[in-house]
This record gives C-alpha cells, structure tokens and sequence, in this order.
C-alpha cells in the first residue's frame, strides 16, 4: 500500500479547486461495507485522503496517493484541498461524512456544488438498531474534540442518548461525569467496532463501571436515571438557585425566568451578558439551544472563575468569559443578537455602546433595583419606547408560628427591540412624550449608586 504523504504547504493565494471532491463514508466493515459506486470513485481516485485508520481499510486496488489528515484539521483543510485543485479527490470519512463528520467542513469550504457525498449507516444508526431504539427519539452528543462537560447539558430523567467517544477512556469519563452530576444509577452501553467483524458490547451502571478501557472505535449509550437526591435542572429558563456557585451576585430564578423570556433566545445567537455576576443569565441563554453562543463580561477576576465553573457544571462550557470592565470590556467582541446588561448601568457611556453594538432587531434589557439608574432606564424608555416593567417577588417566611410574606427588592426592567416600536430619538407610543432631559445626578450618587449595583445587583 502507498505510504501516506504528508500535506505540503501552499500558499494563501492558491486557487479554488474546481474538480467536485467525493467523500466516502466508510464503516468498520470497511471495504466489504461499501456500495458499488463508493468503490468505483476510490478506484477511480487520484488522491485519497483520511485518518490511518480509514486509509488502512482502503486495499491496494485502489492505486491513489494516500493522505493523512494532519492535527490540527480544520486549519488544514484549505491548503489541503489546494495542493490537490484538479486532481481526482476522494475522501474517507467515519459512516454518514454529513453526521457530525468532515462533510460539513467540505461542504463549508467548497460549496454544495463541489461536494459530492456518499454516505454509509452511521454508527447512531448502528446504535440504534442494536439497542431497539428510535433514532428521532435518540438525542446524539458528539464528544469528539469537545469538552465532556457539554454532556450535562443532556442529562434529563428517562432520556436516551447516544455519546460518540473522542477514544477508549470516554466510556469511564462519562460515567465519572454521570456520578458526579448527580446520575450515577444510569445505565450504560458501550458499543464497540459497530457493524465490524470484532463488533462488541458491554453494560452496566455509571455507579457501577468498572469495565477497562476497551476498543477506542466506540458508542456510548446512555439512559439517564437520577439519583434521589439530584438536583432536578429543568429545560426552561429559572433553574433553581441552588443549582449556582455565588457569592449573592446572581438574578434569582424568577426575575430570570422573566428576563430570559424579554431575551428571547433563538438557535444560533449571540449574547452579551455585561456584569455577569454568576453567569446565570448567559448560561439559561446558551441552554435553551445547542448553537445559542454568549459572551459574558464581568470586571471581578474572582466571580469570572466562578462563572466558568457554572458554565461548565451546568453543560455549556463554551461560554465566553472577559474579565475587564464594560464599556471598555466590549471592544472587539463579535455583533451581538441581543444584550443584558445586569449591573455598572451609571458606568459613563455603557447604554450607548451597548445600543450602538447592536443590529437592526435586536435586543436589549436592563435590570436595576437602584432609583439612580432606573432614572436612567426611564429616559431611555421615553427615547427608544420597549417595554418598562417592575417585577416584585415576595416569599413566604416564618413569621412567629404563623406565615407571611417577605418582599424581595423590587427589580426595574426595560427591554426593547432596536428599530421595532423603538430605535429612534421618539418613535411608537412614546413619541407622544415630551423629550425631557435624563436625570443627571452628582457625582457622588452616582458612585453610591454603582455600589448598590454592585451589592445587589440581582436580588
């Protein structure tokens, strides 16, 4: 078999390949697998590129250069795909090259039109037939070049999931991760070499797993099983409290579950969440979706390290942290779908970059409990038009031997949509309003207002 050539260096400027790339999916049954067509276009190759393992499952029929992926990949994709512009290029890829796979690379870089995929059962397919369940029903989370604390996310009572293993020790770090999130009676499938002559399974219990590493080419299935005592995470936005390290600096579950409801998270967007305190707000956001993104700006390095933690027992581990002070924090980050800004409103300057920051319908809300910065909040109001709230919440406490309530500090909350009943100097109903200069106070309220934002901010 030819030795696999490593990827020469091109420069930046190379032209596009116009040849159409065929890729391959390719099972552990390798060569046997394959359909008719698939074989022809590897035979018919001049260049063939994959991991070694799925180059070693191409026979020598097959008389095309071998290419290795390098580490990392993606980077590597364009100059590969360069160096090879109008040679015959096929490339292998695990099962369906579109399922989790480097089809969505390809197709990224080239366009659909230069993309040509031949897909084989996934090993979600495989899985699925082998366990008797439904593949719509089967929730798959990828932890191939992810963080394993993505996983939490997915922990539901009674939910199937299907884990695609970065390598061997996967299955023992699932299981470790299950204990510790509070679903250690869970139980476990790992399905080995699926579809391939050394084809194998092993079972158990996360609490249980002391299975030892086996076969790096593997599935792990899941049904998710709480403990008694585990914290129950609903999908919808307020979580419990309890479910955040804090220091008092977080918005409690019912003026959250509100916010994120003016928010209004939709698959693929971003957040900024400015004085992110726990980083419950940037959390829920990224939670209510997989492709959701947030970054979260927090001036204290302290509560940054808490936020990262949260995010990561909570499943969303790729949420962004800058630690710095906002406006000043704001520059360079990406374009924001919407905006949350939960303390430092008197910081100069902060409303405006927050506002020029965003698009035409995009969104912005403020939460504050002090009488300085609702002034604030109420001139932007008259300017811009939203939705002005105050949300109170009160408990019911001990009083004596007898019950009452306790009221929490009332939370003052504007939320608009830029260019939408509002975006202009006076435009919708408040255009009826007489423009009134904000309310200006010295600097001295300003810096105690600062610190009543700072101490509670989110009550």
């Amino acid at each position: 078999m030819p030795a696999a050539s490593a990827v020469p260096s091109v420069p930046s400027g190379a032209a596009e390949p116009r040849t159409p790339v065929t890729v391959v999916g390719i099972g552990a049954d390798g060569w046997e697998g394959l359909a008719p067509g698939a074989r022809e276009e590897l035979r018919a190759a001049e260049v063939i590129v994959g991991g070694a393992r799925q180059l070693g499952l191409v026979p020598e029929e097959c008389p095309g250069e071998r290419v290795a992926w390098p580490s990392p990949l993606r980077p590597a994709v364009p100059r590969l795909l360069a160096e090879h512009a109008g040679r015959r290029l096929a490339v292998l890829a695990s099962g369906d090259p579109m399922f989790f796979g480097i089809g969505r690379t390809l197709a990224d870089e080239l366009g659909p039109e230069l993309l040509r995929v031949m897909p084989h059962p996934s090993s979600a397919s495989y899985a699925c037939a082998r366990l008797g369940w439904p593949l719509d029903g089967t929730e798959v989370v990828s932890l191939v070049g992810r963080p394993l604390d993505a996983l939490a996310a997915a922990l539901q009572p009674g939910r199937r999931l299907l884990l695609l293993s970065a390598g061997a020790g996967t299955p023992a770090e699932v299981a470790a991760l299950l204990r510790e999130r509070g679903f250690g009676p869970s139980a476990m499938t790992v399905l080995e070499q699926l579809g391939g002559d050394r084809e194998a399974r092993r079972e158990g219990t996360a609490d249980a797993w002391e299975h030892p590493a086996g076969d790096p080419l593997n599935v792990v299935a899941v049904v998710c099983r709480p403990a008694p005592d585990a914290l129950r995470l609903p999908l919808v936005p307020g979580l419990p409290d309890e479910a955040y390290d804090h220091d008092g600096q977080l918005t409690k579950r019912h003026v959250r579950a509100a916010t994120l409801a003016a928010l209004g998270p939709a698959p693929g967007e971003l957040l900024w969440d400015i004085g992110g305190g726990s980083g419950s707000i940037g959390i829920e956001w990224m939670r209510a979706h997989r492709s959701c993104r947030a970054v979260t700006v927090e001036r204290d390095p302290v509560r940054a390290g808490r936020i990262a933690r949260n995010a990561a027992a909570l499943g969303v581990p790729g949420l962004r942290v800058v630690t710095g002070a906002a406006p000043a924090a704001l520059d360079g980050l990406p374009v924001p779908d919407a905006v949350f800004i939960g303390g430092g409103l008197t910081a100069p300057g902060l409303l405006d970059a927050c506002w020029a920051a965003l698009p035409e319908g995009g969104r912005l809300v403020a939460n504050t409990v002090t009488l300085e910065s609702e002034a604030l909040l109420a001139d932007r109001y008259r300017r811009h038009g939203g939705e002005l709230v105050r949300l109170a919440v009160a408990h019911a406490v001990p009083v004596g031997g007898f019950t009452g309530w306790r009221q929490a500090m009332p939370v003052t909350q504007w939320s608009v949509v830029k260019g939408k009943g509002g975006g202009g100097e006076a435009s919708g109903r408040s255009a009826a309003v007489p423009a009134q200069q904000p309310a200006r106070a010295s600097k001295e309220a300003a810096e105690a207002a600062e610190a009543v934002e700072a101490a509670s901010r989110e009550p």
